[in-house]
């Protein structure tokens, strides 16, 4: 059975860790691709460093020449906050009821998965794969860790078997790159070049975006 895979952020930058581990997600899961979903508006967080529109350029030229990854721009085309709980409900009424659908998430933001809006129903539409990232551990006590602990598997298969309802655990190599380090290098005139793609870094320069210098060389 065929299974649906997305990956979210703000990507502002997209850089190589969230390129590096969407290939490992197509690797570790079994998939011919996985489908990248830029937020519009991020409701835990503060305004992005670009639009909308030019992280979604951004991230274009990041992926066009790796055609296992894609890009799901509807967050982009709807109004408002971002809220994962309406993107997988729409993706659930075109995949149809028995589709696997997953989404993934690092342990910082599975952290206070609590607190999203309608996260008691996000079991119901997908599968959830947790990606260890750096950062405390999860709370014994809260929410999150004992829906880990209820729904966990260790088997990446096992998301074949049903459309939605389980959560894996993956440590899953990554690449220790932040999109605020990012930002912050470029604002101090310092290169991120081998952070992120070669043509991210020039269409950043071109569009002076990040206080990056347009003429900038570096």
């Amino acid at each position: 059975m065929s299974m649906h895979v997305i990956y979210g952020g703000t990507f502002d930058p997209v850089h190589h860790g969230h390129l590096r581990l969407a290939i490992e997600l197509c690797d570790r899961l079994g998939v011919a691709n996985v489908s990248l979903v830029p937020c519009h508006i991020p409701p835990h967080r503060g305004d992005t460093g670009a639009s909308a529109g030019q992280r979604l350029t951004l991230l274009e030229l990041a992926i066009r020449d790796e055609a296992s990854l894609r890009i799901d721009d509807r967050e982009l085309r709807r109004a408002g906050a971002s809220y994962t709980a309406d993107t997988l409900r729409q993706l659930r009424a075109e995949l149809g009821p028995d589709e696997p659908l997953v989404m993934v998430v690092g342990t910082d933001a599975f952290a206070s998965f609590d607190r999203w809006r309608e996260w008691d129903m996000i079991p119901e539409l997908a599968h959830i794969v947790v990606v260890q990232r750096p950062g405390p551990a999860l709370d014994p006590d809260g929410q999150p860790a004992k829906l880990l602990a209820e729904r966990k598997v260790s088997d990446p298969a096992r998301l074949r078997e049903s459309p939605a309802g389980l959560v894996l655990a993956l440590d899953a190599p990554l690449l220790d790159i932040s999109a605020t380090g990012i930002r912050d290098r470029i604002a101090q005139g310092r290169s991120p070049r081998y952070l992120i793609p070669d043509g991210v870094w020039a269409e950043i320069r071109r569009q002076g975006l990040y206080g990056a210098c347009p003429d900038g060389n570096f």
